[in-house]
């Protein structure tokens, strides 16, 4: 199983950053040990002092597929959850500084917590519009809608496909919106999609 994640998708998140918005997704991996086993916390990482939150629309991949095109991606998945893509600012700032790869700021142990629960796409009615949002120490800090990302979940599993074989069960994180910011030691985060509390845990 691999996490593909999907970066500057939307286009007030990538001025955020003072990024240029991109004419194609912006690709980048994580490891299976992004994730978090069931019941276990998320710890602030020794190796970083500034972790930034990226609350994300994540799809979940039911078929075998490559070079799938946009028109038949709705055959390739039929849940979406809600996940956080931890990024370390300070360490990813330090290696596009020297032209260096980010994976160490990106993909570290327990980089990316998931929702345990993935909502069948019927009750969902339009994946074209699914809004979700993340709250910090119960203070809404980020607000999204898929009807709001540059690329839509179909493009984005026609041109992960064309690089990336896709396998049952991988897991692809849509991008952020506009909001992120630092975490403490202490802190709640809450996901929802809509009014649907997606996940829930403290930062230890």
């Amino acid at each position: 199983m691999k996490i593909i994640c999907i970066g500057r998708n939307y286009a007030l998140h990538a001025k955020e950053l003072g990024n240029d918005i991109p004419t194609e997704p912006v690709m980048f991996l994580k490891p299976e040990t992004a994730l978090i086993p069931k019941g276990h916390p998320f710890y602030y990482p020794a190796h970083s002092e500034d972790v930034h939150y990226e609350v994300e629309l994540v799809v979940r991949i039911d078929k075998v597929g490559k070079h799938i095109e946009e028109k038949f991606a709705p055959r390739y998945y039929s849940t979406i959850g809600l996940g956080v893509d931890f990024t370390a600012r300070d360490i990813q700032q330090e290696c596009k500084a020297k032209g260096l790869p980010w994976e160490k700021a990106k993909a570290w142990d327990h980089s990316a917590p998931l929702g345990e629960e993935f909502i069948p796409l019927e009750e969902l009615k339009d994946v074209h519009d699914i809004s979700f949002s993340l709250s910090l120490n119960g203070a809404v800090v980020q607000k999204g809608n898929s009807s709001e990302m540059l690329f839509s979940i179909d493009r984005i599993i026609q041109e992960v496909s064309k690089y990336f074989t896709l396998k049952i069960g991988d897991l692809i994180y849509t991008g952020t919106p506009a909001g992120v910011g630092p975490i403490s030691i202490g802190d709640e985060l809450v996901g929802y999609i809509a009014e649907r509390e997606m996940f829930r845990f403290t930062v230890k």
